[in-house]
């Protein structure tokens, strides 16, 4: 009797496996599990570029301590993104998610026009540790592409998984629900890195036009 029963426990575990198996639970399970880990490595990457901005305004203060707005701009920017709680949850939250990559938007212009700044300084392009973060800065940039990438592939994924049939019937059994990626206007927004290589140098200023005073030859009027 026991026997009988144990025997039909494990059918019943095995069909169910076999059920759940060919509904798309096992890729539900994955391709939740590949979002969690994309989207961690994104807010790393943000989290690294965050962490520069302090450095990267102190050594362009140094030069160019009367850009206040600039300064003002990039900081408040920098404290919008640190007020999000950033966390793996946030992409279950389609508003927050949406203020997040917002926010991030704003740092990214606030940190372009900072660098805009800098191509007014010689001296601060030539500044060894400005051209450190210079280069750290333009890495971490590349990382967040190469990482919001990798997020938006495995949202794709999971998306068509739980929308698609008979899989999406395992979605709402177990309470899985599309995730947010970024949209076309954010993608665009975030996706070009501030412009951060000053090896080309300036070009020269032009001489001033000489003034009313000159005769067309070049020579001063008379009188002088």
């Amino acid at each position: 009797m026991f026997k009988w029963l144990n025997a039909f426990k494990w059918m019943a575990a095995g069909w169910m496996a076999l059920a759940l198996s060919g509904c798309g639970y096992n890729t539900l399970q994955t391709t939740d599990e590949d979002i969690k880990a994309t989207w961690a490595e994104v807010l790393n990457q943000y989290q690294r570029r965050a962490d520069l901005v302090p450095n990267l305004v102190n050594v362009v203060k140094g030069y160019a301590a009367h850009e206040k707005d600039v300064f003002i701009s990039v900081t408040q920017a920098r404290a919008r993104v640190g007020a999000i709680q950033a966390t793996p949850e946030l992409i279950n939250d389609e508003a927050a998610f949406q203020k997040f990559i917002a926010a991030q938007g704003e740092l990214t212009g606030a940190i372009s026009r900072l660098l805009l700044v800098a191509e007014n300084y010689p001296q601060l392009k030539a500044d060894g540790l400005f051209r450190d973060l210079q280069a750290q800065l333009e890495g971490t940039e590349n990382r967040i592409t190469v990482a919001r990438n990798r997020y938006i592939g495995a949202v794709k994924l999971y998306n068509v998984t739980v929308r698609s049939f008979p899989s999406n019937l395992t979605a709402m059994l177990f309470g899985y629900k599309t995730k947010p990626s970024f949209t076309v206007e954010n993608e665009a927004a975030i996706a070009v890195p501030p412009k951060v290589d000053f090896g080309t140098p300036a070009a020269p200023r032009t001489a001033p036009v000489p003034t009313g005073d000159s005769d067309a030859s070049g020579k001063l009027s008379p009188g002088y």
